[in-house]
């Protein structure tokens, strides 16, 4: 049984000021969740503060990013055991916003996600279509080769410690949402993939889920799909009663 990750991924918003009280007010309507995991993603600024609050309680922290190098002369980039010296466990690797405005290729998220692992982290690897793409039925073609491409030389024993995110860019921050069918179908292609790479066994493991304006009010159908997993979660994720609601999906 796979356990669900509902994870928020605020991007480029929130003081650290705006930060404690978005966490505070999601621990104190979180309740029992045993049985999904809940990671929040801040801007680097609020990182260090913010694992701090975070420690001890059911809610994990992560980053957004990382460069691949452990140290060095590279203005700007963040190194992954600086993400592990303020408390994150998860980092995302990949997002299309990454890819779109900064360069990222299935080459460096590759190499991106083996410094994670190397640091104890654990990625959450985005791979998605856009509409061009999807309109031109390239959109299966498109995401299970990102697949791929960033677990190339990926273990079946490092595997374990991964958790992919399907986004289509059309998705994201767009109001639209892929039906749940089609986010289903998507996922259970990604799925097939990871069973040719490492076995159906291993494959029934991974946790995929699904990022693309999610909502409290598609969150439920999307997250009874069978090859859905959970949700990375953008704008709804940024305030506390809507992240509360997609965290208790039911």
């Amino acid at each position: 049984m796979r356990t669900p990750i509902i994870a928020g991924n605020w991007k480029m918003y929130k003081t650290v000021a705006e930060g404690r009280e978005l966490v505070r007010g999601l621990l104190a309507g979180l309740g029992a969740i045993a049985d999904r995991e809940v990671v929040v993603c801040p801007p680097y600024t609020a990182l260090y503060p913010l694992g701090e609050l975070l420690a001890g309680t059911p809610i994990s922290l992560g980053a957004q990013e990382l460069f691949y190098e452990a140290q060095g002369a590279f203005t700007g980039a963040i190194a992954p055991q600086m993400l592990r010296d303020v408390g994150c466990a998860y980092v995302i690797i990949g997002h299309s916003e990454r890819r779109q405005f900064f360069g990222d290729t299935d080459t460096t998220v590759n190499r991106k996600l083996f410094a994670a692992l190397a640091s104890d982290l654990r990625p959450i690897m985005c791979v998605g279509e856009s509409k061009p793409q999807r309109d031109s039925g390239q959109a299966e073609v498109i995401v299970t080769a990102q697949v791929r491409a960033g677990l190339a030389g990926v273990s079946v024993a490092q595997i374990a410690n991964l958790v992919l995110a399907y986004e289509p860019i059309w998705a994201i921050g767009t109001g639209d949402t892929a039906t749940a069918a089609d986010a289903q179908a998507m996922h259970a292609a990604i799925r097939a993939t990871l069973t040719e790479l490492y076995g159906d066994a291993t494959a029934q493991t991974v946790r995929i889920q699904y990022g693309g304006s999610v909502k409290p009010d598609n969150v439920d159908e999307l997250m009874s799909q069978p090859d859905i997993d959970g949700a990375l979660v953008g704008g709804a994720a940024l305030k506390a009663d809507s992240f509360l609601r997609i965290i208790h999906f039911q």
